[in-house]
């Protein structure tokens, strides 16, 4: 390639330069790019900054309550295969004839009995109250069967509460078994 073949396409390849340029420039004027200030970037970045650590935060009360949740009924499954040696006491108790030959033993059973029940409130189980004539609530309750009630007061209500039911904490685990009235 001579001298002048070079010049020429050098000359050439500017001139294309300059009319890339050209349109370059007159697509920006066309398009209007607005390129983001250094302030609104740095709007943008504290935004992102404030919701992560507002998520953060969420998350961590949530597991937190969740833990809290889960260290009170932790030892629901042990209360519940507990309850039914709760109930063979109170049977015995209400079946140990009141008598003096049997007092002592009455009063053995009884002693037991407290001393185990007291050991389960002190972990966090508590009765349900469930009284005859109380209304029937299907989500306190568990109706076993329903009967002609003796009387027109207690339609609707408990007749007879059949087994006792018990809460861990605010959590019912079991629930009292019911008779009642239509």
């Amino acid at each position: 390639m001579s001298k002048k073949d070079k010049i020429q396409e050098e000359a050439l390849i500017s001139e294309q330069e300059n009319i890339k340029d050209i349109q370059n420039q007159e697509f920006k004027e066309e398009i209007k790019i607005e390129e983001p200030s250094i302030e609104e970037l740095l709007q943008a970045e504290k935004d992102k900054f404030l919701r992560l650590f507002a998520e953060f935060e969420n998350y961590k009360k949530r597991t937190t309550k969740e833990r809290f949740e889960l260290y009170k009924t932790a030892s629901q499954e042990l209360m519940t295969s507990l309850l039914p040696i709760v109930d063979d006491f109170e049977r015995a108790l209400s079946h140990i004839v009141d008598s003096p030959e049997t007092e002592e033993l009455r009063k053995g059973v009884s002693l037991i009995h407290q001393k185990f029940y007291n050991t389960l409130e002190q972990k966090g189980l508590n009765k349900i109250e469930v009284k005859s004539g109380d209304n029937f609530d299907a989500e306190l309750h568990e109706a076993i069967t329903q009967i002609p009630s003796p009387t027109p007061d207690l339609k609707g209500k408990v007749i007879d509460c059949l087994e006792n039911g018990y809460k861990l904490g605010d959590k019912i685990i079991r629930y009292p078994k019911v008779v009642i009235g239509q």
